[in-house]
């Protein structure tokens, strides 16, 4: 594998970090991935994902979202990603970072891969810009929860108005991930919600760029977004004929233990998207890519970009 790193600036002059993997040279390409990864991470956890992928003949994008990682340039920008509208800036660096990949690639066929926050990103994205992928790839996300959504909108607004846009709101995180641990007890740390593999939630819990508390500003903006995905008249701009693949585990409480998961695929479904897949993997939490199984994971998303 390849491995080389750039930035772009964005609309509003911030400047987006990059991650490349390219296959070795011989390999015959098929295809990009562009990877938008979740929330409290950063891309370059998805290298091994990338490894793989590249052996199988694709080429790898994977940005650092705003407020995180080498994105945010420090630890004390983590969590906050603009002075307004950060959840829509987000999703325009992702558009225009697959402009970027079509001027490198013009001959290549474009998959999204958004996982937890990155899948709600994609879902927006989709909405906005979906005729310029060749598929999509929605991982650790769930459905269409309004009333959850309007609450967690007016109380994120509460914390920006009593604390500022850039206040750590710890509050809000609670209110957001607070519950996730319950059905894990006895927990061993307070991130066990994400996998069952140790090593790899130690290897989270021990990366400062990782599981930070975010800003009241990122958390307004998130639901925000979310909001606008929940609105039928959205949902309805999707692409019918955009291939989309849903995955999670069934113990993920982003996913309400599969029952997001289904709600989000009936909702496709029920939009007249023609070609729509879900899978559940019994026992798997939030993070299928870093889960016990990852390797069936990861086989499995291949043969299904393959498949496109």
């Amino acid at each position: 594998m390849l491995s080389e790193n750039f930035s772009f600036q964005s609309g509003d002059r911030a400047n987006v970090f990059v991650y490349k993997w390219s296959p070795d040279s011989g390999t015959e390409v098929k295809g990009a991935v562009q990877i938008a990864h979740g929330m409290a991470e950063t891309a370059l956890r998805y290298k091994r994902f990338a490894d793989l992928l590249t052996q199988k003949g694709y080429i790898v994008y994977a940005n650092d979202h705003r407020g995180h990682g080498k994105t945010a340039g420090s630890l004390e920008n983590i969590g906050y990603l603009a002075e307004a509208d950060g959840f829509d800036w987000l999703v325009k660096d992702m558009h225009q970072l697959t402009t970027i990949i079509k001027e490198e690639h013009s001959d290549l066929p474009v998959f999204l891969f958004g996982h937890s926050m990155g899948s709600f990103a994609a879902q927006r994205y989709i909405m906005l810009f979906g005729r310029e992928l060749k598929g999509v790839i929605l991982s650790g996300s769930s459905g269409r929860a309004a009333l959850l959504h309007n609450f967690g909108f007016l109380a994120a607004g509460q914390e920006v108005k009593k604390n500022g846009r850039k206040a750590k709101s710890v509050r809000m995180n609670k209110l957001s991930f607070g519950s996730f641990n319950n059905a894990f007890k006895p927990n061993r740390t307070e991130f066990d919600w994400l996998s069952r593999d140790k090593d790899e939630v130690d290897k989270y819990v021990n990366d400062p760029y990782c599981g930070g508390i975010f800003s009241a500003g990122f958390f307004y903006d998130f639901m925000k977004g979310l909001k606008e995905i929940d609105k039928a008249k959205n949902i309805v701009l999707i692409p019918k004929k955009l291939p989309i693949y849903i995955f999670s585990g069934d113990k993920d409480p982003v996913g309400s233990a599969g029952k997001g998961v289904r709600k989000l695929y009936n909702t496709y479904k029920k939009a007249g998207i023609q070609d729509v897949t879900m899978k559940l993997y019994p026992d798997g939490r939030h993070e299928m890519l870093n889960e016990i199984n990852k390797d069936e994971v990861m086989k499995d998303v291949i043969e299904w970009l393959d498949l496109k």
